[in-house]
């Protein structure tokens, strides 16, 4: 059983009932909406129209303005490759599917119609730029053409002092941090979205709808930025984490030693990073933030500039969260809050404004989302559920719980607590750990509660959540369970 969509009979039945619904002619002669699909690597919700007030990211509160800010929104698992392949499909990680940053969708689910293949094969020209999948190649059936990369690295230090070096045969990262006085242009993220605004020129020529990705590498390390986004911070208004600590009575299986980071020029090979060294981490994220922010600016404007914005479905999200020293932690890679909670706002034609949702909803629903906003037919691999309900009433019920996973660790998090389990084996084996945050009272996940009797019934029914989770999983001497097309 599904703890999530019910039983395969009734999604087999929902999936009748769309299919018929959208195969009528209800729908008249409407043109079909646009896509304009925008990811951000690494983006946390550290936006000013998310509350985090003192970021300055005026192009993202505008495009909050015209959608629905998803305000607890969750990925699958905390890092890019698996992350964007679970959303790409709206399929869950499981121990042998979707488990690091190297995944490929035509590796792990060859079978599965990815979601810009489904909108190819509904007429769509699809077209990708930057950082949508990890892998440039992946999923070439999904594309109209090969999708795009700039030839410069997404890792790109601008000043000499900093570049790349060659220690004992392997290439050591430059810092990770850099303000530099050069223009927008040299980065990047500006030729991706310069890219993707020559896309829409021609694109708003064409008679058919497009569904158009641009993925931006910033915020992800190294921190570099154009020097103007660092200025938009003063140095003694960034902030640091109040909760620099590991959470209390937690079992040290639930460390982690953020091994992403530790590869850049001057972080220490163990033990947490100076306070001084803190603060230029925070400061490099947001101001990389705010120049990923100016890019997405530029992509609105061409929308009106082209008369394309009315009829054109914006998405935008983040492939998962980034620990800026919560609990002592850096980069991605656990299922703690800051790690798995998302930005997510969409802005449809005939849906809400303005408005924050503040319900439980997790990456995988955008694939039936989209679907449901474009009339097309799901397919029945489908494990999302469709935001569109939310959309037109952001208070509308959802789901009450939301999965993630990362290594040997599982967590479902409810509107109250999270609770996570940490496995020998990949996810599959014995039980080495156990986690319970109350997060109405300890928001910060500083306090385990696991195993104390006054929780034991809330503790009883999420590690059943889980364990339905799990039983999902194909065994690694079956075939895999996943429908095919």
């Amino acid at each position: 059983m599904d703890p999530i969509g019910g039983k395969m009979i009734n999604r087999v039945k929902i999936f009748l009932l769309f299919t018929l619904c959208f195969s009528s002619p209800l729908w008249g002669d409407a043109p079909r909406p646009n896509v304009l699909f925008i990811a951000v690597d690494d983006l946390r919700p550290e936006i000013n129209s998310f509350d985090s007030l003192g970021m300055v990211t005026p192009n993202l509160d505008r495009l909050a303005r015209s959608g629905v800010r998803f305000t607890r929104a969750y990925c699958s698992i905390a890092t890019c490759g698996a992350s964007r392949a679970s959303l790409m499909t709206s399929l869950r990680p499981t121990p042998d599917r979707f488990r690091n940053y190297l995944t490929r969708v035509d590796h792990d689910a060859p079978d599965v119609t990815s979601l810009p293949a489904l909108f190819k094969e509904d007429g769509y020209t699809t077209l990708s730029n930057g950082k949508i999948y990890h892998h440039q190649d992946d999923d070439l059936q999904g594309w109209s053409k090969p999708p795009w990369r700039p030839e410069t690295r997404s890792i790109s230090w601008m000043k000499k002092e900093n570049q790349p070096t060659q220690e004992e045969g392997r290439r050591r990262n430059g810092p990770p941090v850099e303000a530099a006085d050069v223009p927008d242009a040299e980065y990047p993220d500006y030729q991706i979205c310069s890219k993707t605004i020559a896309d829409l020129d021609q694109l708003a020529m064409q008679d058919t709808p497009f569904f158009l990705a641009c993925g931006f590498y910033r915020p992800h390390l190294p921190f570099v930025a154009p020097q103007k986004y660092w200025e938009l911070y003063p140095e003694q208004s960034i902030p640091l984490a109040a909760n620099d600590y590991f959470p209390r009575n937690l079992s040290r299986v639930f460390r982690y030693t953020w091994g992403e980071l530790r590869s850049y020029r001057g972080i220490p090979g163990k033990g947490p990073v100076t306070e001084e060294t803190a603060r230029q981490l925070v400061h490099g994220y947001r101001a990389s933030v705010s120049f990923v922010d100016a890019q997405i600016g530029r992509l609105l404007d061409a929308l009106t500039r082209l008369g394309l914005r009315e009829n054109t479905i914006i998405v935008l999200w983040g492939d998962h969260g980034w620990q800026l020293g919560e609990h002592g932690f850096w980069c991605k890679h656990t299922n703690f809050e800051v790690a798995t909670h998302v930005p997510l706002i969409i802005s449809a034609p005939g849906m809400s404004r303005g408005v924050a949702c503040n319900r439980l909803v997790e990456t995988i629903d955008i694939y039936p989302t989209l679907c449901e906003l474009a009339h097309i037919p799901p397919p029945a691999h489908v494990q999302g559920k469709s935001l569109v309900p939310l959309l037109l009433k952001p208070d509308a019920v959802h789901k009450g719980l939301v999965f993630t996973r990362w290594g040997g660790g599982d967590s479902v998090r409810s509107d109250h607590y999270r609770y996570m389990e940490m496995r020998a084996d990949g996810g599959r084996g014995k039980l080495t750990g156990k986690a319970l945050f109350d997060l109405q009272a300890d928001p910060g996940e500083n306090q385990n509660l696991a195993d104390r009797v006054a929780y034991a019934t809330v503790q009883r029914e999420l590690q059943a959540q889980l364990d339905a989770v799990r039983s999902d999983f194909p065994s690694p001497e079956s075939p895999e369970k996943t429908p095919t097309k």
